[in-house]
């Protein structure tokens, strides 16, 4: 029987500064293997921990196309969009898509973090 989910690992060009980006969004912690600096944990939070590990030749997901397809993409819950908006915005994430601006309902917004991997911030 399969218990819990371990971690969510995500492929990048720079474990460290992908792990920071969500360490920072997400108010936890890094964590670097000594033995294995390509791989970089964020834990600390309440959640699933993520992983992330650099890979060479990396490509990042395009956002709407499926020429390289996003192949998952993270779903957070926020209290504030506009505030937390912002906020990811500073951290180096980029707007993929306003569906506030093409839904007149849209409880959600599309962004990518800075390896280019679609993120949504989900309205309460």
């Amino acid at each position: 029987m399969i218990r819990k989910l371990q971690a969510i690992a995500v492929d990048c060009p720079d474990a460290v500064r992908l792990a920071e980006f969500y360490a920072e969004l997400l108010g936890g912690q890094i964590e670097v293997d000594p033995d294995d600096p390509d791989w970089v944990e964020v834990r600390g939070f309440e959640g699933t921990p993520l992983a992330f590990q650099r890979v060479d030749g990396y490509h990042p997901p395009q956002w709407p196309g499926q020429e390289s397809p996003q192949q998952m993409h993270l779903d957070f819950d926020v209290d504030d969009i506009e505030a937390d908006e912002k906020r990811v915005l500073e951290l180096g994430a980029t707007v993929l898509e306003r569906t506030d601006q093409v839904q007149a309902d849209a409880n959600w917004r599309v962004y990518a973090d800075p390896a280019g991997h679609p993120f949504c911030l989900c309205a309460h």
